[in-house]
């Protein structure tokens, strides 16, 4: 099931155009397994999203396991790669990274400073609240002393790409024990529209002003 909010915002000369969508998915990550889970959704969004994108944000809602076993990331249609997640917590002093369970509807979001989620909240029963994405574009299965190697595949790569087209998020769970479930996921697409967009849709606003009027002289 798939939820989609379309607002605009902004001056008509600078204004932009956000989608919020949710994909309800409620399906197990297979244990152990590095063939994961592949979730591909195709987005054909309203011509007033048909710019380029200028921020892309990603919420994930997923529950049990241990979050040092994931890996997740997100594929554009028109380009674009975003590691998510990357054994959350690794490090030369922690080869079995966070031992909390599970994240319960957390955001990640690259356009500004929030802490990363690689080396954040590393404890508890499940993490919540704003990241940045952990950005690490290297073998999950790499030495536990690789890491962090530093975020450099990040959601700011979907910037000035077009949003339609097959969005692919992927997870998996490269250790044994604990039992992780993908509730559901989400993302938060802003697009600055082509002129000939918010043209047409000035117009479409013109056209049903003057419906209006000369529906009230009639009456």
């Amino acid at each position: 099931m798939m939820a989609v909010v379309l607002l605009a915002a902004g001056a008509a000369a600078a204004q932009t155009f956000n989608t919020n969508l949710t994909f309800n998915v409620n399906q197990a990550i297979p244990d152990a397994d590095n063939n994961g889970l592949a979730l591909a959704q195709t987005l054909a969004l309203p011509t007033l999203l048909g710019g380029p994108i200028s921020d892309v944000t990603v919420t994930l809602d997923i529950s049990g396991g241990f979050n040092g076993d994931l890996y997740a990331y997100l594929a554009g249609p028109n380009g674009g790669f975003a590691v998510l997640l990357n054994r959350t917590g690794v490090s030369s002093g922690n080869a079995f990274g966070s031992s909390a369970s599970g994240f319960n509807n957390i955001t990640l979001d690259d356009s500004a400073s929030y802490a990363n989620i690689h080396t954040s909240a590393l404890s508890g029963v499940a993490v919540t609240g704003r990241y940045n994405s952990d950005g690490e574009n290297i073998d999950p299965q790499s030495p536990a002393g690789d890491f962090p190697a530093g975020a450099t595949a990040l959601l700011t790569s979907f910037n000035g790409n077009a949003a339609d087209g097959t969005w692919t998020l992927f997870l998996a769970d490269l250790s044994a024990g604990g039992q992780s479930t993908i509730v559901s996921w989400g993302l938060d697409i802003t697009a600055v529209p082509e002129p000939a967009s918010l043209t047409l849709a000035a117009l479409g606003g013109i056209a049903i002003l003057a419906l209006r009027h000369s529906r009230q002289r009639k009456s």
